[in-house]
């Protein structure tokens, strides 16, 4: 096996420093897997997960790994990681949920509506972690390869030195693969002993220890109770695509809301990047996202409507809110439940940055995995263990009543929002985004700019954007839900004037960007050819690499 296009080959991998990482490109196309991510470390450590014959969960796990180590500040290892998978084998789509919860004493619940949950991080900001469940979980249903293989490659890079964690970190990894191989057991066995040292076992003392002393609510009850969720898909079709999302513990259901919206629309006759394209496409998502602020929270404390969200007769109405020739300033949730264009109480709840890097792989037998890894910084690090924190209790808050308050055990709902897109049944498309509220507007203008306007990959990531600050801000936690982005539109600046004079005099507030609105990185399997064709925008720093068979 070899890489497409690239001048270095998978077994120069195996020495320390990973050489040749940084030849990648940020697209490449071929056959027998690929990924693409943010660091080309992190490329490269799924790309030779392919090559030893691993699947593209093995992959995935290998290079999410590595990207808690070179994308510190965007993913760390004690963070979070919503997972999608499209299993070959069962032909189906599930998720998991890598995403860790708020403390389980109640009593500690009560000190957030009493004294607010940190807006800027902090220790009591930290849910459970909970990418490492993940990782051990992922691989337990649908991987092939031991953890001690796919941790190989950030080993690697831990041993060959760098931040003043690294050795602490790497005494970890080499914790859990002890614990792997203590007993003979079978591949699924071993990983879950592995697993449990953390969640359960001295590591998980240690970090309690860390907890108590930092000032945490987190307690040994807390990471003992930790699960991977494993659950079904929110999904919708769009002009015959199945598009696939995680659950409202996520953003990501408002996408399949505003593509019903956009369904009743002749984009391609309106042409790309077009004012009434723009338009109409902003519009759609204010409306998406004002059902998202409204309705959306973690399932499992929440009745999401989340059937009737999704119908395309509730699409119909809401449709008919668009206004062609004006931009909506207003706040404009439906009432999906009595089937009503706006909601009764329209103005009852009323955006910020966070850290999160990016992951999509496809291997030779047709798996795909789509991936958003994010940790918000600052971090908080448990030295002993070199194992870094984020703060994600911050996507939460005290509102009374919203779907989103804080709740013990509860997940917050986040912006980390993987997709998968399948046409009659097999996968076609995975696109992962980091950018905050910004992730799936950019995924609507990438998968528009393939499935309406027949673009690769390459061109889809690369070409200019547009976003909006209509909305609240997920990681503001604060109990007063305001939204200071009202008919924000931000255009990048290689759109035409004329088409942000037009955007103006129609009431948008518009503002121009000079680098890249969020970081995308895209898969697509070409069927007509076979081929397999990977991108990430390179104005983000995204690489890809894709592998094919030697001649």
């Amino acid at each position: 096996m070899k890489f497409l296009r690239l001048g270095w080959v998978v077994s120069l991998l195996a020495s320390s420093a990973l050489p040749g990482a940084e030849n990648l490109s940020w697209h490449a196309s071929g056959k027998g897997g690929a990924v693409a991510a943010e660091d080309p470390k992190a490329v490269a450590a799924g790309i030779e997960m392919l090559e030893e014959g691993g699947n593209a969960v093995d992959a995935a796990v290998a290079t999410m790994l590595v990207a808690s180590i070179m994308d510190y500040g965007m993913f760390c290892i004690g963070a979070e990681v919503p997972f999608m998978i499209y299993d070959v084998e069962k032909k189906q789509v599930k998720t998991m949920s890598g995403l860790g919860r708020a403390p389980l004493n109640k009593d500690d619940i009560k000190w957030y509506y009493e004294h607010a949950i940190p807006g800027n991080g902090g220790i009591k900001a930290v849910p459970v972690p909970g990418a490492v469940g993940l990782f051990f979980d992922s691989l337990s249903a649908y991987g092939t390869m031991d953890f001690a293989t796919v941790v190989a490659p950030a080993l690697r890079i831990l041993d060959a030195g760098g931040k003043d964690w690294y050795d602490e970190l790497a005494a970890t990894f080499r914790k859990l693969v002890e614990a792997e191989r203590a007993q003979a057991g079978t591949r699924v066995q071993n990983l879950q002993m592995a697993r449990a040292r953390f969640y359960t076992g001295d590591i998980a003392e240690e970090l309690v220890a860390y907890y108590k002393k930092a000032g945490s609510f987190l307690t040994k009850a807390d990471l003992a109770a930790h699960r991977t969720l494993i659950e079904d898909p929110v999904m919708v079709e769009y002009r015959g695509y199945e598009v696939y999302k995680c659950g409202t513990w996520t953003q990501g259901p408002y996408l399949c809301q505003t593509l019903q919206i956009l369904e009743g629309f002749d984009l391609r006759k309106m042409g790309h990047l077009s004012a009434d394209y723009i338009h109409v496409l902003a519009e759609a998502l204010k409306l998406g996202l004002a059902d998202r602020d409204y309705y959306y929270g973690d399932p499992r404390f929440v009745n999401v409507p989340m059937k009737q969200l999704l119908s395309q007769p509730y699409g119909d109405l809401r449709r008919g809110l668009i206004d062609m020739g004006k931009a909506s300033l207003e706040v404009r949730p439906g009432n999906p439940v009595a089937m009503k264009a706006l909601a009764d109480d329209p103005g009852k709840y009323r955006p910020g940055p966070g850290g999160t890097t990016t992951c999509v792989v496809a291997d030779k037998w047709g798996n795909f995995v789509s991936a958003t890894p994010s940790g918000n910084s600052p971090y908080n690090i448990c030295a002993p263990l070199g194992v870094a924190h984020g703060n994600r209790l911050r996507s939460l808050n005290t509102t009374p009543g919203h779907p989103n308050r804080i709740e013990a055990g509860k997940r917050p709902r986040i912006t980390l929002t993987p997709t998968l897109v399948l046409k009659d049944g097999t996968p076609v498309m995975a696109i992962s985004v980091a950018g905050g509220d910004l992730q799936d507007q950019t995924t609507l203008n990438c998968l528009l700019n393939v499935l309406e306007f027949g673009m690769s990959p390459k061109e889809a990531v690369s070409c200019a954007r547009f976003s909006t600050r209509h909305h609240e801000n997920s990681f503001n936690p604060s109990q007063k839900r305001e939204i200071s982005g009202l008919g924000q539109l931000t255009l990048q600046n290689t759109i035409p004037e004329e088409v942000r004079r037009t955007l103006s005099g129609r009431g948008h507030r518009v503002g121009v960007a000079g680098g890249a609105i969020a970081a995308p990185v895209m898969l697509l399997h070409d069927r007509e050819t076979d081929l397999l064709h990977a991108a990430g925008d390179p104005r983000a720093g995204r690489h890809a690499a894709v592998l094919q068979p030697a001649e």
